[in-house]
């Protein structure tokens, strides 16, 4: 989750009690903070993936968190186990601040379209595979059983994610093969006719190929009312899959 120092897990439960990791990005730091224990932190600079993964996990074992997560990234074609990735090295001070302070605008304006919605909804939350910042409405109706193909994504993750109905928005910072930051909005199952709706800006566009809606960063970032702009693709792209779906939009909104 966004925090207003950098990231942040929440309270994570653990045997009676819990813990928390922070990504702060003003001192530039990682924190562990413990409800029984003393806060430990450790300092963020260039280094491999093996050692920052080795460190955060010794701390975790310090404090008492005998911890076990899936070990290898999501998402991604080239899936190096974390204890074994000497490949990747890189931390930028400056482009760290830059895209945090940029996730952070991004989040306000996402608080405010969930807010506008009274059915069930995800939190606003960093995915961990393609590290979007991305908010979820449903339905409230069950979904199709869904195909899968993500690269290295469990079948059953990607199943239960998308048991129901959603229509999804999120802030996409871009990759090595496409280096262009973007909003899109998706929705599942897709109706036929969602492709074919107009939406809001006048720059956003759709991709048959990903079968979602984009908005770019930069197009936002230019406009003389960027919050604005954002807002108008929330929520004409969320419209355009409850229509197309026919969500039963007046038990799930505000009116």
């Amino acid at each position: 989750y966004i925090s207003p120092t950098g990231f942040t897990t929440q309270a994570i439960p653990y045997d009676g009690s819990a813990f928390q990791i922070d990504f702060d990005f003003i001192h530039h730091k990682l924190w562990i903070r413990s409800s029984r224990s003393k806060d430990i932190s450790m300092d963020l600079y260039p280094r491999s993936v093996a050692s920052f993964h080795d460190e955060i996990f010794g701390l975790l074992e310090d404090l008492g968190f005998d911890i076990k997560i899936h070990g290898s990234p999501n998402e991604m074609a080239e899936a190096i186990p974390f204890a074994e990735n000497q490949i990747n090295r890189s931390y930028d001070k400056e482009s760290v601040t830059n895209f945090w302070q940029a996730m952070v605008k991004v989040n306000c304006v996402f608080t405010e379209f969930r807010s506008r919605f009274i059915g069930k909804c995800s939190p606003i939350h960093l995915f961990w595979g393609a590290f979007d910042l991305a908010v979820t409405r449903f339905s409230g109706r069950p979904a199709p059983l869904h195909p899968g193909g993500m690269p290295n994504m469990p079948l059953d993750v990607m199943q239960e994610a998308y048991s129901h109905e959603v229509s999804s928005a999120g802030f996409w910072p871009g990759s090595k093969d496409s280096p262009m930051p973007v909003f899109y909005a998706y929705c599942y199952p897709t109706p036929d006719r969602f492709a074919d709706q107009k939406v809001l800006p006048k720059e956003a566009f759709y991709s048959e190929e990903m079968g979602e809606f984009f908005l770019t960063y930069e197009a936002v970032q230019k406009s003389d009312d960027p919050d604005r702009m954002l807002m108008d693709f929330l929520e004409s792209t969320y419209v355009a899959a409850a229509e197309t779906g026919t969500w039963d939009r007046k038990s799930l909104e505000k009116q």
